[in-house]
């Protein structure tokens, strides 16, 4: 498995709620090669974001061994967790949470020039970004003045700024219509392909979880390899 992505074993959590305790996710184990994309879904509340949240550090397993491009992160402090969040792994979320007073192009360029990245390569790195999505002509637009796709292809474009091994997904269409839903689902698998990200979605849309090689169902707490479709 040395030339994995995701690395779990026996990933488990749970959750107090008053004298009762929920399993959320149970002995999981499983691995994603480096440069693959897997969709894990499951219905509303079976834990498909809580696994999400630990792989991207901002949960934490009470068990197991979670590692990520060779970084064990299960004990890492929060030092550690918050450099490994800033330069190792990129976020999606169903919301874009862009900021409403930086125009499309600071919005992608501001996480690479908090990590260290000298002004001017963040911004041309950002504006090549937003070209390969589409976005050119909309680098200089403020997310009020933007669709909801173009706002989602935004965060897509953020996500990759600091080159991270991994792009983690939590349902990135989810306040899209359909048509919207799957341009972008598209446009995000590619755009992985073509910057060499792995990519981990989490969706409940058959469609979008259509596009990724590796595809996963998280039913009461267990994780089960469903199939894997290598893309031509």
């Amino acid at each position: 498995m040395s030339d994995s992505i995701i690395r779990v074993e026996n990933l488990c959590k749970h959750y107090q709620s008053g004298t009762e305790t929920l399993t959320i996710l149970e002995c999981l184990c499983f691995f994603v090669p480096r440069g693959k994309s897997a969709a894990v879904r499951g219905q509303s509340g079976c834990g498909k974001s809580t696994l999400l949240n630990i792989l991207g550090g901002l949960d934490k397993s009470d068990s197991g061994l979670v590692e990520v491009g060779g970084l064990a992160i299960s004990n890492l402090p929060e030092k550690d967790l918050t450099e490994y969040r800033r330069k190792r792994v990129g976020f999606v979320f169903q919301f874009h949470y862009l900021l409403r007073d930086f125009t499309a192009l600071e919005n992608v360029m501001l996480p690479g020039y908090i990590g260290g990245m000298k002004k001017k390569a963040a911004l041309e790195k950002a504006a090549k970004l937003l070209d390969d999505l589409g976005l050119s002509g909309r680098a200089h637009h403020y997310p009020s003045q933007l669709s909801g796709g173009e706002r989602q292809r935004v965060a897509v474009a953020r996500s990759m700024i600091n080159d991270p091994d991994l792009i983690l997904a939590d349902e990135p269409t989810g306040n899209l219509d359909p048509h919207s839903s799957l341009a972008v689902a598209e446009l995000l698998y590619r755009a992985a392909e073509t910057w060499k990200t792995s990519l981990v979605v989490v969706t409940h849309d058959e469609k979008v979880a259509g596009w990724a090689q590796l595809h996963f169902e998280l039913i009461d707490g267990k994780l089960n390899e469903r199939k894997i479709d290598e893309r031509k």
